[in-house]
């Protein structure tokens, strides 16, 4: 269910909803295997609108979709699934009240071990570089990548932060499989064309 390239939808100032779809369909349309809508500090109701309509997207291309930091609103919305960051609800929290798959950030390798032992079902891993999505966040660098790759062993994990098609091939080599891109796919002239071109090396197709 969850494929190697997971597109994460930061919505820009400015932007409207048409504009936030539109980008994210044309990733879909490119090969993005896994989709969730980020909206940090909005309020509920926007959050759910724009949720609604991103979940029929999801649909549409037959792809998971995630709600970052709300199982609440992700219960509502009949997501996939939630991701959690650190000052999130534990996954254990989490499952109290919604049945979908918990994905959980992680910075370090005690954080994974950790979220490992509170049942997430997946992790992501950085950020390998710093990035303005996550502003003050010090870089994990791709050591953490090279843990990851060692010592999670079949648990899903994707290497996220800063990845370009510039620099992908040092993620690949650091050995992940799986990664978050956000926004080398979003911000892009043309994301269709971006994500068939991170689809393409992620799986060695020429």
């Amino acid at each position: 269910m969850l494929g190697r390239l997971y597109l994460v939808v930061t919505p820009r100032p400015g932007w409207t909803f048409e504009e936030t779809l539109a980008r994210t369909e044309k990733a879909l349309a490119g090969g993005v295997e896994v989709l969730q809508l980020r909206a940090k500090d909005w309020e509920a109701r926007p959050t759910l609108a724009l949720g609604e309509r991103m979940l029929a997207l999801a649909r549409r291309y037959g792809v998971p979709f995630f709600l970052n930091d709300r199982p609440d609103l992700a219960a509502l919305l009949g997501a996939d699934g939630v991701h959690l960051g650190q000052g999130d609800l534990t996954p254990e929290e989490a499952r109290r009240f919604f049945g979908g798959l918990l994905g959980r950030s992680t910075h370090a390798p005690e954080q994974a071990l950790r979220a490992l032992r509170e049942g997430a079902d997946y992790l992501s891993v950085g950020p390998i570089w710093e990035t303005p999505t996550k502003p003050g966040r010090k870089a994990a660098g791709l050591s953490y990548v090279r843990w990851a790759a060692e010592n999670l062993g079949e648990k899903p994990w994707y290497a996220i932060g800063g990845i370009s098609l510039e620099n992908l091939d040092q993620v690949l080599e650091a050995g992940a499989q799986r990664i978050v891109v956000v926004r080398a796919i979003l911000d892009a002239e043309d994301p269709e064309g971006a994500a068939r071109a991170f689809r393409r090396r992620l799986y060695g197709l020429p």
